[in-house]
């Protein structure tokens, strides 16, 4: 919708595009964590990255699959060259863990007002807004008067702020468990903590779609690979979308600023430790001495000693987790257990009766969410992390008790 909008209201100073030049028919080598845990066609789509003039070097993570431009669970770097579906459509798609100031049994002995709290307090959904607009400093950048499509979208982040969207978008309550010899500043032991996960909603969505057609317009590449059209750094359109995407990033955090503030200030309850990163983005970053472009689509950054979360499904716990800094992963780890099969085959084979046994068995409610971000969906994240024990340090988990998604369904 807001694309349309874009193309509406928006021109695009369309250069004459040159006939596609052919790739090389060999992939620059690149390592695959877990190769056992990917599949054909997501091995292919990272091999067609790999043959871009761009790339300098790639890996590929264990919770990888197919998506669009490189896959879900890749990583790229690009030499002075972004791709915006390199980055994604949820340009800073991020999780955000508040580990609070009461004991977990605190949870089970107010489980309806943490119940009620989720329902009133979040909102989810493409095109949801907020009932009245959240204040956040983000919203008074300056980046939203620099562009035309930027000044457009800045009252729909104003009215978006605090949302999440939709598929595996979630907030949850669960238990926090702090393993010995942590680099935390916690004790080892159990705590209560807020899970969320979402990104730019559609601020985000808009400048990925508007740029990747800037980029497509100029493109040389063959139409099997257009998803991978690059800008380039030193020119304009690259510029403003290395702004654009930044400022994304930086608005993906606030909206889980606004969600952690309002259940904290609903709840009153205190954060005594955060530990947040994001995916789909692209840093610069040095690899073996040179400056590049890593784009980080549906992966962690894992860089010697920086802290991030791994989550499971509902009923399996997730891990925050510090990096080790392998070069060879471009300092990266999976970003979750990843999709075992597609949001259709899970429709169509997986039933509500038998999701509703599984929560209750776990001892899970869910407020919201359909059989296609099932647990039997995802892959089992034990056999993901086992894929990379050099990439990351496990410094404790996540145990979700009740889970807040889109949709309306409820499993009580």
């Amino acid at each position: 919708m807001l694309a349309k909008l874009a193309e509406e209201f928006l021109e695009v100073e369309e250069a004459t595009p040159l006939p596609a030049q052919p790739l090389p028919e060999s992939p620059k080598h690149y390592p695959v964590f877990g190769k056992k845990l990917v599949d054909k066609n997501t091995l292919q789509q990272m091999d067609m990255a790999m043959r871009l003039p761009i790339a300098a070097a790639g890996a590929l993570m264990p919770d990888a699959h197919h998506g669009y431009g490189i896959p879900v669970g890749g990583v790229l770097a690009t030499q002075n060259a972004v791709i915006p579906y390199g980055v994604g459509l949820d340009i800073g798609c991020r999780m955000a863990l508040s580990i609070l100031d009461v004991p977990p049994e605190y949870l089970k002995r107010n489980h309806y007002r943490f119940k009620t709290a989720l329902q009133t307090q979040t909102h989810f959904g493409v095109g949801k807004v907020q009932d009245s607009q959240e204040a956040h400093v983000v919203l008074d950048r300056p980046e939203f008067r620099e562009t035309e499509l930027l000044r457009m979208l800045q009252g729909k982040a104003a009215a978006q702020i605090g949302t999440s969207g939709s598929g595996n978008h979630f907030v949850e309550f669960g238990i926090v468990e702090i393993a010995d010899g942590t680099n935390l500043e916690l004790a080892p032991g159990k705590y209560l903590g807020l899970l969320s996960h979402s990104g730019s909603r559609g601020l985000g969505a808009t400048i990925a779609q508007y740029y990747t057609r800037v980029a497509m317009d100029i493109s040389r590449l063959p139409r099997e690979a257009l998803h991978l059209a690059w800008l380039d750094l030193d020119t304009e359109a690259g510029q403003e979308y290395w702004r654009a995407m930044n400022l994304a990033g930086d608005y993906a955090k606030a909206c889980h600023d606004v969600i952690h503030r309002k259940l904290s200030r609903e709840l009153g309850l205190e954060t005594i430790l955060k530990v947040e990163n994001h995916h789909n983005f692209a840093w610069k970053e040095i690899v073996d001495g040179e400056e590049l472009i890593v784009h980080r689509k549906g992966a962690t950054p894992a860089q010697k000693g920086v802290l991030g979360i791994i989550p499971g499904s509902m009923t399996a716990p997730g891990y925050i987790v510090s990096g080790k800094g392998k070069v060879e992963a471009l300092n990266s780890a999976s970003h979750g257990a990843g999709r075992a099969m597609s949001r259709k085959k899970a429709k169509n084979s997986l039933t509500r009766s038998d999701m509703r046994k599984r929560l209750k068995n776990h001892g899970v409610t869910l407020l919201g969410g359909g059989v296609d971000e099932a647990p039997l969906a995802y892959k089992d994240l034990e056999k993901v992390l086992s894929q990379q024990k050099d990439l990351v340090h496990i410094e404790g988990t996540f145990t979700p008790k009740i889970v807040k998604m889109n949709k309306d369904l409820s499993y009580d």
